[in-house]
Parts: structure tokens; C-alpha cells; sequence
């Protein structure tokens, strides 16, 4: 009898062993196919500051030995080096400083910009310390908290390009230039010269050199509906009518008025029943303007080159960088993108169309441990990232960080270009596709849309509109497609998902399927023969539709309305991030009528801890909406 019950044990214990190895080999197989992830190729590496040593990075350069200049908000100078060694020397190379917010290097000289002025920082007598602090030029401060300056950069002649922000005062929704030049772009020159040479600027944190060019990135806000890079011509008037005060001044490159913008778009002076001012609100069902709308009567506005969509590729746009040749893979020569809010990067390919720059965006590597401010390029090829985050709030939760991003040499599969085609998009990948895949139009979905033009904080999607893929033809070789897509839309970002693309060997989705193409102009040329490409779309079989959720909704469930609506760009379901966690949120008891109205018109003054304010989203659908404001209240356990 005990024989026969081990025996009958014994298998049983056998049939379980076999069924688990079963499952374990099936979720082996499963991770094993499961897509790759961007840090899978992107390694994100910390440098180890001294202990004691805030480093909060106003400012990064690589200097002609491979050691690394870094400035702080705190206004330290410290050159590290061997900073790419597992032991790098940090040495205090001045202080004092007044929130030096960059540097570069010139003959031997570092030179940074402070709050007021462009200074040369040179050790004499070779100590190690500067020992000289020279002012190449200075400029006017009214002593707003908001006026920080940003630079330099250094053009083919050795002179500077510094850009100045604009001050916020007790209207601190409305940029205001309270001094000469707040607002505008500067080129210096080393005797002490300086031309203004832009204006309209709101926060220009990213300015950039390019290809001997001067680019910046500004932060969405008042009068700037969402981040963009933009290139700055001499003269040029960037959008935010704040600093056209001093137009009139000597020297100004620019005679346009605050005036003549008033005249074409209202700058919503509201106020209260006291008089006081108070924030303009969006208005959902107005009569709208957008940029290209006053560039029609306004030739000196500038349009941007690339928009980086808010709450997607960023919500306070920073350094861009070109990346060198030989570094990062199939990237070279595109643009990476910093992000303060998100603590992240974005990734850029431009061409240039008809004369003017556009193309496309995607998002590249987040996980920074703070906001990602400034950026510069090791000698191994590495990207050293500098952050901070203290008082403008940011995904990763640090106060500080110098970090370093290095890829591993693994070919990620993604988007690689995205060209205009006089009757749609030729899209380039880094590894061959599944043609069989990319043959059926339900792998494609483009829709465009674009902002308003307004003196309202932020701007809401408008002008949404859906561009059908009527064909695709895909290359021999796999590695690229053509689309045909209708109701393409000159100076509108055309949103374009590749969500059914996978690659030939492992049939791998794309890490990023999502790009954004500001398409400034649609080139001419021949347009494809609908002979010559597939039009076979399943998508057009009715699917079976899910059964609708009912009861509570799980976060599971509600992430992919969260992501679709950018809600995770600012909010996380438990934590501080740029906005409160959903579950703060929850703890305000709002009802869901009231969460509805907070989504189309946020109020700030609700959140007082928060630096960076919520933009109006009246785009999203009241269906998505109610089903988000029922999970956010399901998740007050005190109700």
C-alpha cells in the first residue's frame, strides 16, 4: 500500500515538475521575443561627484584634453579629470559666481554666462584656479527671481551668442521684459561689442550652435503653445511679444511692435471684478490663430523648424546637440534634445525642403535621475548629461545629477528618417522589416494638428484631423517604406504610428513607433502611381469589438488612455513628478464633473508647489475623460 501511494506521488510530483518546466520554457521563449527597450541600448552611468559636492548643472563643455567644464546654479566651476574613468578628479576651479547657467572654452579661457553678464574665467598662474575674472559684457538686471541667462555659444569667428529670459513678476502666467534685452538674443564679441540680435524669446534655455548656426529650444508658456527647435536669424522675431519693448533702442535689428501684435491677436489683459489681472483661460470654441496664421502678416516671425509636441517629447525643452560622426550608431549627424520637465532626450532628423529646415521627432532615452539641462559629447564618444531640478520640478526626483549616456554598440530597431514626399512620407529603418507587414495599411496611422497662437499659458491641440494611408510601396531590401497619405497639411506636425511594423529577424515591434513630423513644406516631385503600391488593409475586416470594462477600472486597464492623453508625461499614479500623483489627486475628492473641467481648464493656483503648470486639454474626448476621473477617485481609500 505504501509502494503503491509513493508511486502515485512520485508521478504526480513528476507530471508538476514537467508542467512547470513546460510554463518556464513558454515564458522564457515569451521574454526572449518580448521587444527590445531603449535602454537595452542606451546605458544611463553616473559620475560620482566628491561627497558633499551639489552639483547642479547650470552648464557643460568638453575641453580639448577630454576633461569636462562643468558650472553650477550654485555658481561653482569644477573641471573634472579622466571623466569617463571609473575614478574622475573633480577640482573646484572658481566660485563666487552669480547661477552661471553655461560655459565654453576659447584659448585657454572658460567663459560663462552669469545672471548678468558674460565673464572670462583664465588661471594665470597655472595653479589650477582661475585667478582672473574678466567681464566681456554685462547687461541689465530689474532683480526678478526669473531673469537667468543662458550661453554662451561660440560662433566660426569667435564671438558669443548669449539669450536672456524674460522676468515673472505677481502675473507670473505673463513674461514681462523689465529691463533692456530681457527676452532676446545677444551676439558678443570679444572687445566688449554687442549687437541684439533676436527677439521674442519666453524661456530660451536650449541655445545651441548647429553647424556654425545658432538654434534654440523655448519652453512652452504664455504666447508658446508647445517647445520647438527654431533656428535665430539676426533680426528675427521668435513669438513672444514681451521683449519688443526695446526695439526702439539703438542697434535694434527689429522694428516691430508689441503693438503690432496686439493688433493681430489679444493679449487677454483680463481682470477681475478688483481690477486685478487675472490668468487667461482657454477658450475652447474661439476663433483661433496660429503662427503661420500672423507669419502671413508678419514676415519677421521665425516658425519652427521642428515642433516637440508638449507633454510627449517634453514640457521644458533644453540643450540640443548634434551627434558626431562614428558616435551612436545609425544616428550620426541627427539632433539629440534635452528635457528638463521629463528627464529626458528626444532625437531629431531634419531636411531641409524649398529652403526652410523641418523633420522629425522622436523620443530617445528617459530615466535621468533629474532634469535634463545641458549636454555635451566625451572624447569616447559618451554623452555626458548635466541636470538639476530645484524649483522647476522634473520626472526623475533628484535635486542634481551628471550622468553619462553610452551606447553599447547593439542596433536598436527604430525609425531611422522620415523624408516629405510630395504625396506622403518615406520612412527609413535601422534594421529590414517584415514586408509582409508593412504591405498591409493597417501597420500605418498619420493624423495632423497644431496649436494656437495666444497670450493663454500652453495651447490645447487643434485643427485635428485624420490623413488616411491610401498605399505603401516597401523597398527590395526591407529597409524602407513609402506611404501615401491624403490631407497633408503644409506647417501642421504630422503625427505618424507605425504600430503593426516589425522587423524581419525577430519580429520585433519598433522601440519608439511614434514620430512627429513638422512638415513646413511638401516638396515637389512625382507622386506614386497607385499601380505601384500595396493597398491591402486589414483593418477594414470589423474586428470583434471587447467587451465594455465595467465596475472599476484597474490602472492596467486606464494606462493606455493615460498614455494616449500624455497623462503619464506629468503624473505618475503614487508620486510627485512634474505634476501630483493621481492618488493627491484623488485625496481633493473632486467630482468627476469637476476633473472634466479641470482637464479642458487647469487651475494652477490649485497646486501652489508646483513650478510647472498644467496646459488646458480640451482635446481630450469627454469619454476618455470620465473614465480617467473614475480611476483617479477610485483611488481614495477614504472615501
Amino acid at each position: 500500500m505504501k509502494t503503491t501511494i509513493y508511486n502515485r506521488s512520485n508521478n504526480l510530483f513528476k507530471y508538476f515538475l514537467t508542467c512547470f518546466y513546460a510554463v518556464l520554457g513558454l515564458l522564457t521563449i515569451a521574454q526572449a521575443q518580448e521587444s527590445a527597450k531603449e535602454e537595452d541600448f542606451f546605458k544611463i552611468n553616473k559620475l560620482r561627484a566628491p561627497e558633499g559636492t551639489l552639483l547642479e548643472v547650470g552648464g557643460l563643455c568638453t575641453m580639448p584634453d577630454g576633461s569636462l567644464a562643468i558650472t553650477t546654479r550654485r555658481g561653482d566651476v569644477y573641471i573634472v579629470e579622466n571623466p569617463t574613468s571609473a575614478k574622475p578628479f573633480f577640482r573646484k576651479f572658481a566660485s563666487g559666481l552669480h547661477e552661471a547657467l553655461g560655459v565654453a572654452y576659447k584659448n585657454g579661457s572658460l567663459y560663462v554666462v552669469q545672471r548678468g553678464e558674460l565673464t572670462r574665467l583664465y588661471d594665470s598662474n597655472m595653479d589650477g584656479k582661475a585667478d582672473v575674472y574678466e567681464t566681456i559684457y554685462s547687461w541689465p538686471l530689474s532683480g526678478n527671481y526669473h531673469e537667468y541667462s543662458y550661453g554662451p555659444k561660440i560662433a566660426a569667428d569667435g564671438s558669443f551668442y548669449v539669450t536672456l529670459n524674460l522676468g515673472f513678476g505677481d502675473v507670473w502666467w505673463s513674461g514681462t521684459s523689465f529691463v533692456p534685452w530681457r527676452g532676446w538674443a545677444l551676439h558678443i564679441f570679444e572687445d566688449g561689442r554687442m549687437e541684439p540680435w533676436a527677439a521674442g524669446m519666453r524661456s530660451p534655455c536650449g541655445i545651441s550652435m548647429i553647424d556654425g548656426e545658432l538654434f534654440y529650444t523655448d519652453n512652452q508658456g504664455d504666447w508658446v503653445g508647445s517647445g520647438s527647435i527654431m533656428p535665430v536669424k539676426k533680426g528675427a522675431f521668435m513669438g513672444h511679444p514681451g521683449s519688443l519693448l526695446w526695439t526702439k533702442l539703438p542697434g535694434s535689428p527689429l522694428k516691430l511692435t508689441q503693438q503690432d501684435i496686439y493688433s493681430k491677436i489679444n493679449p487677454r489683459f483680463d481682470v477681475d471684478e478688483k481690477g486685478n489681472r487675472t490668468k487667461p483661460e482657454n477658450i475652447e470654441n474661439e476663433k483661433f490663430k496660429t503662427l503661420f496664421d500672423i507669419k502671413k502678416e508678419v514676415p519677421e516671425l521665425q516658425m519652427p523648424a521642428v515642433w516637440l509636441p508638449h507633454g510627449i517629447l517634453g514640457v521644458s525643452n533644453s540643450e540640443i546637440v548634434k551627434i558626431p560622426t562614428g558616435v551612436f550608431g545609425p544616428f550620426e549627424q541627427q539632433l539629440l534634445v534635452g528635457d528638463q520637465g521629463q528627464s529626458k532626450i528626444s532625437r531629431v532628423f531634419m531636411e531641409t525642403v524649398k529652403g526652410e529646415l523641418q523633420g522629425c521627432a522622436w523620443d530617445f532615452r528617459s530615466g535621468f535621475q533629474s532634469g535634463v539641462l545641458r549636454m555635451s559629447w566625451a572624447t569616447d564618444g559618451s554623452l555626458f548629461v548635466g541636470e538639476t531640478n530645484r524649483g522647476w520640478g522634473s520626472a526623475g526626483d533628484a535635486k542634481d545629477g551628471l550622468q553619462r549616456l553610452s551606447w553599447n554598440g547593439l542596433l536598436p530597431f527604430e525609425m531611422k528618417t522620415v523624408k516629405a514626399m510630395p504625396d506622403g512620407f518615406e520612412i527609413e529603418f535601422t534594421k529590414p522589416i517584415d514586408k509582409l507587414k508593412a504591405s498591409n495599411l493597417a501597420a500605418y496611422a498619420v493624423e495632423s494638428y497644431i496649436y494656437k497662437y495666444h497670450a493663454v499659458y500652453g495651447s490645447p491641440t487643434v485643427n485635428v484631423q485624420n490623413c488616411p494611408v491610401k498605399g505603401v510601396r516597401v523597398s527590395e531590401d526591407g529597409m524602407t517604406v513609402r506611404i501615401i497619405v491624403a490631407n497633408l497639411r503644409k506647417n501642421y506636425i504630422h503625427k505618424i504610428t507605425l504600430d503593426g511594423i516589425r522587423d524581419q529577424e525577430n519580429s520585433y515591434s519598433l522601440i519608439h513607433s511614434t514620430g512627429y513630423y513638422t512638415l513646413n513644406n511638401i516638396p515637389d516631385g512625382a507622386s506614386l502611381s497607385m499601380k505601384e503600391v500595396s493597398t491591402k488593409n486589414t483593418a477594414l475586416v470589423s474586428p470583434v469589438k471587447a467587451p465594455a470594462i465595467k465596475g472599476v477600472y484597474t490602472y492596467e486597464q486606464i494606462k493606455p488612455l493615460l498614455i494616449k492623453n500624455t497623462c503619464v508625461a506629468c503624473h505618475n499614479p503614487e508620486k510627485k513628478q512634474i505634476g501630483p500623483g493621481f492618488i493627491d489627486v484623488a485625496k481633493r475628492n473632486y467630482s468627476i464633473e469637476k476633473i472634466l473641467q479641470l482637464i479642458k481648464n487647469p487651475q494652477p493656483k490649485n497646486w501652489p508647489d508646483y513650478a510647472t503648470p498644467m496646459a488646458p486639454m480640451p482635446q481630450v474626448s469627454e469619454s476618455d475623460a470620465r473614465k480617467i476621473a473614475a480611476w483617479i477617485n477610485s483611488l481614495n481609500n477614504n472615501k
